[in-house]
């Protein structure tokens, strides 16, 4: 009788066991997909907006203290320049007009993340159900136009104020500046975000998952983090909860613990810092960006931009990358990665096409501010570069390894962009594959600035789909190229010997204009001052065959054929992964893998 009733009782217990974990709800876990962000659309409130939005992450930056939250400064901000107080927000408004307009006026970036986003969720749903995890999702913004500000990371924040006596963040634009701008909402940062979101419908705990710039880490994406974080410890603290944040890309939390600690809350406005905690990279790895299926798809996209007529030992990839801003190196490995991820990159590529030489397969970077001592500082110990027509006007070519004074990378990386064209041309490539590997979307970026890039230094008539164009990517003129890149620069110089105040059409056509004008244009920034991205000395006209290998000195350039040393060969873009189902794979199988791991 006894095992009778023990045998009952043990039943019992099992019974109650099953019910009870029955009835357990399964751990919910929050992801956030985070991505760029920007605009699909050109026009001053997004401008606006994105201006203000890049500063919101750092609170030692004069934009921070005295613009943000200033009614009075607002209307100035569409009209600044290239001070870069507020990232060149005219010159970037209209690059980005003249970019939107020949891809037919909408970026895709927005809507293709959205697809990724939806792809990873379907995944996540999948392997949530194997594993009894309730994956909820959503997708974060490092910057937000008016229509995607519920994406940045804290939007309340910015709504603000965040400054003594400053106001509410509700502009919506005045006459100074084209306003009241159509649809805006003066309430619109007064709303919840994404981690916020995730929060409410009952995450435990948030994980995020990057491909801002291809999944290599990068301050950009580690300010979306850190603000979430803040977010969540303000979450916590009201609700008496302990969600923890995690970061995919970055398990061991490099960025965070070596982030400079002296001066308190540092950035890169304060100068060097007085104390580094300089944690060693070794053992701190970026997972994701050696997953195949990122490499794979990056290696798909440029054996699509491969010429049928060219065989691979013929056949040259230049690799294009951005970089960090100067000082960010002291706690950011995103050019360490970046190297990193080529090199898988371009392995893979010598794998699949044993024929193709390794030297014709080049990292390479943008142009960098150049140091002019004749400047005459604003204050005491202040910048005293600019931008340089040997270095392409541009500025986001500071590619220093992470912990190092300014180094370059070396080797196969050791190149501005136009340097390894160069190298490529002399060597009489026949083909050129251009890819930018950190990004895995199209945008106006990939599909007429890079296009730009090239065609000034290798020509328009080289681009392999010259001769058929592309009316399905540029509706209106089938090709993105431009007269002269520099859309935004000032077209009018001053009148050598002329009367005060005289100006003319400056001549923007590589070999010149029949006429006295010179080309390039000669430098209209008096030389004590900063040269900006308007001043027409850094327009470059896009010619048929390229800069590279000419010299105006030994005759006229061809629009028909190449002339003395310039490229004989064809050049093509990759293609992003965009919709690839590899890339919610990526996304979603990341995530879990960091789970799996505790």
């Amino acid at each position: 009788m006894s095992k009778i009733i023990s045998l009952a009782s043990v039943l019992v217990a099992v019974f109650f066991s099953v019910a009870l974990q029955a009835a357990e709800p399964p751990r919910k876990v929050g992801v956030l997909f985070v991505v760029h962000g920007g605009s699909e659309e050109n026009d001053l409130g997004n401008t606006f907006d994105n201006s203000l939005q890049f500063f919101q992450y750092d609170p030692n930056n004069f934009i921070f203290q005295r613009i943000i939250w200033n009614p009075k400064a607002w209307p100035s901000v569409v009209k600044s320049d290239d001070s870069q107080d507020y990232a060149n927000a005219s010159s970037q408004y209209i690059k980005y007009s003249f970019q939107n307009a020949r891809i037919g006026g909408f970026d895709p970036a927005p809507d293709i993340s959205d697809r990724q986003f939806e792809a990873m969720t379907r995944q996540l749903d999948a392997m949530g159900k194997e594993r009894g995890i309730e994956f909820v999702t959503d997708i974060a913004h490092w910057l937000g136009s008016q229509t995607y500000i519920h994406r940045l990371p804290w939007p309340r924040y910015l709504y603000g104020p965040q400054v003594a006596g400053g106001k509410a963040l509700t502009y919506c634009g005045s006459e100074a500046d084209g306003g009241p701008w159509e649809h805006c909402n003066p309430e619109r940062y007064n709303i919840d975000g994404p981690g916020e979101r995730l929060l409410k419908r009952g995450a435990e705990e948030i994980i995020m998952v990057d491909l801002t710039t291809s999944g290599v880490r990068f301050w950009k994406t580690y300010d979306v983090v850190n603000m979430t974080r803040r977010m969540v410890d303000d979450w916590n603290q009201r609700n008496g909860t302990n969600v923890q944040v995690r970061w995919v890309n970055d398990p061991t939390d490099l960025m965070r613990e070596s982030f400079p600690t002296d001066p308190p809350n540092w950035t890169r406005s304060l100068g060097k810092p007085k104390v580094n905690p300089q944690v060693p990279l070794e053992g701190r790895p970026n997972p994701l960006i050696q997953d195949p299926l990122l490499i794979n798809s990056m290696v798909d996209g440029i054996v699509e931009g491969m010429s049928p007529d060219v065989s691979p030992a013929n056949t040259a990839v230049l690799i294009v990358n951005h970089s960090i801003r100067d000082g960010n190196q002291a706690y950011d490995p995103k050019v360490n990665d970046t190297v990193q991820m080529d090199g898988l990159i371009k392995a893979e590529i010598l794998r699949r096409f044993p024929d193709m030489k390794a030297d014709n397969i080049l990292g390479s970077w943008m142009g960098l501010k150049v140091a002019n001592p004749e400047i005459k500082a604003i204050r005491p110990g202040g910048n005293k570069t600019e931008r340089s027509r040997e270095m392409r006007g541009e500025s986001l070519g500071n590619a220093w390894l992470y912990l190092s004074d300014r180094e370059l990378p070396g080797g196969d990386h050791q190149y501005r962009y136009w340097e390894a064209l160069d190298l490529f041309r002399e060597r009489g490539v026949d083909h050129i594959v251009v890819a930018f590997t950190q990004i895995v979307t199209d945008s106006v970026l990939n599909l007429v600035e890079l296009p730009n890039q090239i065609a000034k230094e290798i020509g328009w008539r080289n681009w392999l789909l010259a001769e058929d164009l592309d009316f399905d990517t540029y509706p209106e003129v089938g090709h993105p190229f431009a007269d002269y890149w520099g859309v935004w620069i000032n077209t009018s110089c001053k009148v050598p010997d002329g009367p005060e105040g005289a100006t003319e059409p400056c001549c923007l056509t590589m070999g010149g204009c029949g006429d006295s004008r010179p080309y390039p244009p000669v430098r209209q920034t008096p030389i004590t001052k900063a040269r900006q991205d308007t001043d027409p000395s850094l327009g470059f006209d896009i010619p048929a065959y390229g800069h590279l290998g000419y010299d105006a000195s030994k005759g006229p350039p061809d629009e028909n054929q190449p002339v003395q040393g310039q490229y004989r060969g064809t050049w093509q873009l990759w293609r992003p992964a965009n919709t690839d189902p590899r890339i919610g794979e990526l996304l979603a199988s990341q995530v879990v893998q960091l789970l799996d791991e505790g």
